[in-house]
């Protein structure tokens, strides 16, 4: 059976915390593939995006969830010039130990979770009304992608967990992600990496990830 949605998101921010105690000093200022953020940036943006559950849990509730997941996703104004710009600059605000503000920031949104139901309704920054279970989702969606950009920026090994592979492959197929990952060849961090734009794809790639029911998210 699948994992619950926070353990996976806890599991997931735990080993990006060890992993970032254990780079070496000069891996935080190393450019990544998402430009123009270093190692230190993307680390900054995923406490940024994690940093704003407490508030979201916080306010009061809408009164119906019109986002899913996927839909969270969709290719619009939020990733338009202007939201890119602001994550840029948000991003780039963050100083300090990250990797101890990434371990505050995850314990925070553990807590304030906690008493709260996974049908429990939110509104995002971008004015979607979810459900707080599927918001979670797309904070293990930010979590592992950007675990992927910091440890082949870093040239460390990627220390993806499986709860969080898992949860991240059923957004990315659905139902029978299972079923897709072996026909893609079994690996779930490499159809990870190509279903997310984080390795090339060739023409003969991308129709088996189409023929395998991928449903494509927009990544900052």
């Amino acid at each position: 059976m699948i994992i619950s949605v926070r353990a996976a998101l806890d599991a997931e921010c735990e080993a990006f915390v060890r992993a970032l105690r254990a780079l070496p000093p000069s891996a935080w200022d190393l450019p990544t593939r998402c430009t123009p953020w270093t190692v230190r940036d993307v680390v900054g943006h995923v406490i940024t995006v994690l940093g704003r559950v407490p508030a979201m849990v916080a306010a009061p509730e809408p009164e119906t969830a019109d986002v899913s997941a996927t839909g969270y996703y969709r290719a619009d104004d939020r990733f338009g010039a202007e939201a890119n710009a602001e994550r840029v600059r948000t991003a780039q605000a963050l100083t300090g130990d990250l990797a101890t503000r990434l371990a505050d920031v995850a314990a925070q949104v553990r807590t304030v979770c906690s008493p709260e139901p996974d049908d429990r309704l939110v509104r995002t920054r971008h004015a979607d009304a979810m459900l707080l279970g599927d918001f979670l989702l797309t904070r293990i969606v930010e979590t592992t992608v950007h675990g992927v950009d910091v440890a082949d920026a870093a040239g460390v090994p990627p220390w993806l967990t499986g709860p969080a592979g898992e949860r991240v492959l059923a957004l990315l197929f659905g139902p029978l992600w299972r079923e897709s990952v072996a026909a893609l060849g079994g690996d779930p961090l490499t159809v990870i990496r190509k279903a997310t734009g984080r390795a090339p794809l060739t023409p003969v790639e991308r129709d088996r990830l189409d023929a395998a029911g991928l449903r494509p998210l927009t990544l900052g």
